[in-house]
């Protein structure tokens, strides 16, 4: 199967998906009851800012009304958290767990750290985003489009790690031929918005939700130039522009004007299958192994309400940005999307890991 027809089938699969409805609602009642929604990251990123935008929106939809609180557990670019959910079971239904690419790319890749099988959890919303790459304002001026201008600067990158989302722009930034040096060990992309901010890092990245709630500001204010979106799949697996900054220009777009930069080849196969398999499809909720079908029916008939709200649309663009929001069978099939890559994909991610970064997935 050609990239091409990978790419293709992801997209058609995950849109057909949004489509499918989730089976009723047996008699489920919350009330009295906290949620707790735990996060593998720090409170600062994207994935915080996606769980507290859908909390208050998921306890009005809940049957009694239950208080969801957003907890975080950072650690190990998000293996930790996921390694504990993997050893937690159905209790009353009060346990949810987020996870974004940053958990999944570990896991495409074989990542040793890795204990937990997303398989054997239930997933009952998924939704996908974008992410924006930004410069200083210094650098900023520098950039005409192309990163031709770009290339005889170091720059500093604060960095979950290489095998997290991470890859998606450091491969990015390479085929640009840019120098940037990642520091390793942040525990979200916000703490990397704040090494930024702080002038410790010089360029950056954030998820659309950490752009909107965090960077977008910096740029309004001149201390940050948006330099290229990764963009967002049509219906064909083409890359087009994020329905969320149509005015900022895709990572293909810029590797087209840049001397060097090709949009075929090995390296765009592994950057464009790891950027499905992190994007489109980026952020899922989770119920524990063993959760009941009833439970499971209810949260998503739940989630299928907040989406159905007719204000949706609108707040949803301002805070997580305007992305699908799968649920039930659809959110499954998505998940499928986004924990398959192509072997050759993931070759030469792994080989360019340990050429790039000593990183050694064995």
């Amino acid at each position: 199967m050609t990239k091409f027809d990978f790419t293709r089938r992801a997209a058609l699969s995950v849109i057909a998906a949004a489509g499918l409805a989730a089976p009723a609602a047996a008699e489920v009642d919350f009330s009295g009851k906290t949620i707790e929604w735990v996060i593998p990251f720090s409170e600062t990123g994207g994935s915080a800012k996606w769980a507290n935008f859908f909390a208050p929106l998921l306890s009005e939809a809940l049957p009694g009304a239950p208080t969801v609180v957003v907890k975080f557990m950072p650690g190990a670019g998000s293996t930790k958290g996921a390694n504990w959910f993997q050893s937690q079971k159905h209790k009353d239904g009060t346990l949810l767990f987020g996870t974004s690419g940053s958990t999944q790319f570990p896991y495409l890749l074989g990542d040793p750290r890795v204990r937990y099988e997303y398989n054997d959890w239930n997933t009952v919303m998924a939704s996908g985003t974008g992410g924006v790459a930004y410069l200083n304002a210094e650098d900023g001026a520098k950039f005409d489009g192309s990163a031709n201008g770009l290339q005889d600067i170091d720059f500093i990158y604060g960095s979950q790690g290489a095998t997290r989302l991470d890859l998606v722009p450091l491969l990015a930034w390479e085929m640009l031929g840019m120098n940037v040096e990642p520091v390793f060990g942040i525990k979200g992309r916000g703490d990397g918005r704040l090494m930024f901010e702080r002038g410790e890092a010089t360029i950056d990245y954030q998820t659309s939700s950490g752009y909107l709630g965090g960077s977008a500001p910096l740029v309004e204010a001149g201390q940050a130039v948006p330099m290229m979106t990764w963009g967002a799949l049509d219906a064909d697996g083409n890359i087009v522009r994020d329905p969320t900054f149509p005015d900022i220009a895709t990572f293909k777009e810029v590797c087209e004007a840049t001397e060097g930069c090709e949009t075929s080849g090995d390296a765009w196969d592994a950057w464009k299958a790891f950027f499905v398999a992190g994007f489109p499809v980026q952020k899922l909720a989770f119920l524990p192994a063993g959760t009941p079908q009833d439970v499971i029916d209810t949260y998503i008939e739940a989630f299928n309400e907040v989406v159905a709200r007719a204000d949706f649309a609108e707040i949803s663009s301002k805070r997580v940005g305007k992305y699908p929001v799968f649920t039930g069978a659809g959110s499954q099939d998505a998940l499928a999307t986004a924990t398959k890559v192509p072997a050759s994909a993931k070759g030469f991610v792994v080989g360019w890991l340990k050429d790039a970064y000593g990183v050694s997935l064995k």
